[in-house]
């Protein structure tokens, strides 16, 4: 975890104006700015921040928070994220607490190394002989110079070591080189092809997809950065960068193959498009969306059969998270760059209009050259589809699934055995153990009280007047919780995230963290909210003191006398139950 020294230089380097502007319309008003508030729909500004203060506030919403607040609840970043873009980017270096040095170049010098390197490539392309090749080949795909400009597509030349060079001069050595994945032994990774930077969700570059122009450049037509601690295949959503404030907001999502096809939807509008990295679009990337609330993803991949099962594993995949997939209907041999450059963006937009639900695509791809009209046949293809289905663990989904499945397919509910699955077997984890999942109580409590005290309590003193006259720390049961609330009882830690935050000691306190900020709250009801979770808290006490009492009495381990004392005590204690004092 990062040390409390570290994150106090980075939350006086802040720079909350800069953060917001570069995702809002900041507008000067004397010693403040103002904009329209990106929580909710509104025509006239009421986001307010004054010049230099360290939160913002709508006095539309209630939305209230310092530049990690921001960063969470708008760019659906976890805190960690956050901490390490806003170092990144006010140039901070964060030390860890109790943590091994790390071997080896740091996040920040691959970085440096792989921008050089995108700054080259671009050059290259734009101005180099060579690159002239290259950049006929993109204006006859139909890419212009401003879009070859905007997401700074370059060229890797022939000569295998004029980045080596380049990268030399500007003070690069050999081993951030080989580490950001760019070559090795003075060779250069990318040789005779067209780069595409593959950018980190804030914009970084991280990576290199390089396809070839020419027939006899050796190897596939795309080929990626090799791993690195910055570039994860599994992990990594090319064009989000671009589309992932689009995607939190209106909670859905167009997946791509091709990264062609990804930017020339982004520069069309359709700035919520993101592809894989060339591998199999897998679990790791669905998480990705989830994390950004998507609910609805459209799947727009070439119109051929490779595309069509590709479409059926990774609707497959988001359905079973629970997430509304659409089959957009690509022409046979087409592409959404090829559409786009014969149709244009109304066209697309028109597809995507008539996008096909899942199920029906599924039964649809699984029929296609199949006899129908033969019972063995049509039970082949209705079982498969039944126990697709059953794999996916949302149970209205599952319930609603099966009952179209039986429409789409015209056969009856009970013959695909609607009826004889039971409801409480979809909530058994899927799992080899196939334990039930537990809610804990004390978590949601709890995780309700923080959230109060980090989004309210800044700009509204009652909630921490409250707070402090009815909830001590040993109120308090889950350690993140109970950790958060003794920085916020010590007067000299700033009531915000990024210091209270400072307090928490592994992974698991910042997914709860994470997980407690993502959830909404009405911040113009704030005191109601948090008097009525403080009330819970003292009744939760109130209730386990008069337990333990009772057990005591029970046990017949006790005196007449201790007995007696303990009977007057539990009488009391039930005679009284807990109110919230209000100072």
């Amino acid at each position: 975890m990062f040390t409390k020294e570290s994150l106090e230089l980075l939350r006086q380097r802040i720079d909350l104006a800069e953060v917001l502007s570069s995702h809002i319309q900041l507008q000067r008003a004397g010693s403040s700015y103002k904009a329209l508030c990106p929580f909710h729909e509104e025509k006239t500004p009421s986001f307010m921040m004054q010049k230099g203060d360290s939160h913002y506030h709508c006095f539309g919403c209630g939305a209230h928070g310092d530049a990690i607040a921001f960063l969470m609840s708008h760019v659906k970043m976890s805190f960690s994220e956050a901490v390490e873009h806003l170092a990144e980017r006010f140039q901070v270096a964060l030390e860890k607490s109790d943590a091994p040095a790390e071997k080896g170049p740091s996040k920040a010098a691959l970085k440096t190394a792989l921008e050089l390197a995108s700054n080259f490539y671009h050059y290259l392309l734009l101005y180099s002989e060579e690159g002239q090749i290259a950049l006929h080949y993109l204006y006859k795909r139909g890419l212009d110079l401003d879009f070859i400009r905007k997401f700074q597509i370059g060229f890797a030349p022939k000569q295998g070591d004029l980045l080596f060079r380049f990268l030399h001069a500007n003070g690069i050595d050999e081993a951030i080189k080989e580490q950001a994945g760019l070559g090795r032994n003075h060779r250069d990774f990318f040789s005779d092809r067209i780069t595409f930077p593959i950018r980190d969700t804030m914009g970084s570059v991280i990576g290199f997809s390089a396809r070839k122009f020419k027939e006899e450049t050796f190897g596939g037509k795309y080929i990626n950065t090799p791993e690195t601690l910055l570039f994860k295949k599994s992990r990594v959503l090319f064009g989000l960068s671009y589309s992932r404030q689009r995607i939190a907001k209106e909670k859905q999502a167009i997946i791509v193959e091709g990264q062609i096809d990804c930017l020339r939807l982004i520069h069309s509008g359709f700035n919520y498009t993101i592809a894989g990295q060339g591998t199999a679009f897998g679990e790791e990337h669905v998480k990705e969306l989830i994390n950004l609330g998507a609910t609805k993803v459209f799947l727009a991949l070439d119109g051929d059969t490779a595309g069509q099962e590709a479409a059926a594993k990774i609707g497959h995949l988001f359905q079973k998270k629970g997430v509304d997939v659409l089959i957009v209907p690509m022409p046979n041999g087409a592409d959404p760059d090829s559409l786009l450059t014969e149709r244009g963006p109304e066209h697309f937009s028109q597809l995507l209009e008539r996008s096909l639900d899942y199920l029906t695509f599924l039964y649809s791809h699984l029929s296609k050259n199949v006899d129908l009209n033969s019972p063995s046949k049509k039970n082949e293809i209705v079982s498969a589809i039944v126990e697709r289905i059953k794999q996916w663990e949302m149970p209205v989904m599952v319930h609603e699934s099966l009952k179209k499945l039986a429409e789409i397919s015209l056969v009856p509910e009970a013959a695909i055995g609607l009826g004889q699955i039971s409801l409480p077997d979809l909530f058994i984890k899927k799992s080899s153990t196939l334990s039930i999942q537990e809610i804990d109580a004390n978590r949601i409590l709890e995780g309700d009280f923080i959230r109060w005290l980090i989004l309210a309590a800044p700009q509204n003193p009652a909630i921490g007047a409250i707070a402090k006259a009815n909830i001590r720390e040993e109120h308090l049961y889950i350690n993140p919780a109970s950790r958060i609330y003794r920085e916020f009882l010590n007067e000299n830690t700033p009531c915000d995230l990024l210091s209270l935050g400072s307090c928490l000691e592994n992974e698991e306190d910042q997914k709860w963290l994470d997980e407690i900020m993502q959830r909404k709250v009405n911040l113009l009801k704030a005191e109601d909210g948090f008097k009525t979770t403080v009330q819970k808290m003292l009744v939760r006490t109130w209730m386990q003191a008069s337990e333990e009492i009772r057990t005591k009495l029970q046990s017949g381990n006790l005196s007449d006398d201790e007995a007696l004392d303990l009977s007057k005590q539990f009488s009391d204690i039930k005679n009284n139950p807990p109110k919230v004092i209000v100072p």
